[in-house]
């Protein structure tokens, strides 16, 4: 290879790597402007956040936030399917308080009696995972829903 073609095949890669770079970052969640709990998200809680949905709730709630199938509709024994968590569900109408309660106590620990299929988590999951998972799932809003949950959540008595 000529010296020429070398500097223009380092341009090449260097150009491709860029442009991938920025379609990432596009994608990537903004963890600088996302919070959880009034404190701000970071990239590592992100990750952790995947990981942690991946292993404990993309059995129920789908691997790609969608739920399972006819959510709306209860099951045969009464109980409603899980939701999903994507901008189709309605996660995303609950102050970060209240998930973060339903995920580690269960559902009934905001609705009394009420019955789900979806376990407690806490003893499971470390209160960490729990706000990196809900933090993670919030990161894949689009703008309109995070602005909503975010309102949501600063105008809960609890919430911060």
């Amino acid at each position: 290879m000529t010296r020429r073609g070398f500097f223009t095949a380092a341009a090449l890669v260097a150009a491709t790597g860029a442009a991938g770079w920025i379609a990432a970052a596009q994608q990537a969640p903004d963890a600088e402007s996302l919070t959880f709990l009034g404190e701000p998200v970071t990239a590592a809680q992100l990750a952790l956040g995947q990981e942690v949905y991946a292993a404990n709730c993309a059995s129920c709630h789908g691997a790609d936030l969608e739920g399972q199938p006819d959510w709306r509709r209860r099951n045969e024994n009464g109980r409603m399917p899980a939701p999903p968590h994507d901008a189709s569900g309605h996660t995303w109408h609950h102050a970060d308080r209240q998930l973060f309660t339903i995920t580690r106590l269960g559902v009934s620990a905001i609705v009394p009696g009420y019955e789900s299929d979806m376990p407690a988590f806490e003893g499971i999951l470390s209160d960490d995972e729990i706000v990196a998972v809900l933090a993670w799932i919030k990161s894949t809003w689009p703008e309109r829903e995070r602005g909503f949950q975010a309102e949501v959540t600063a105008n809960d008595e609890g919430g911060s």
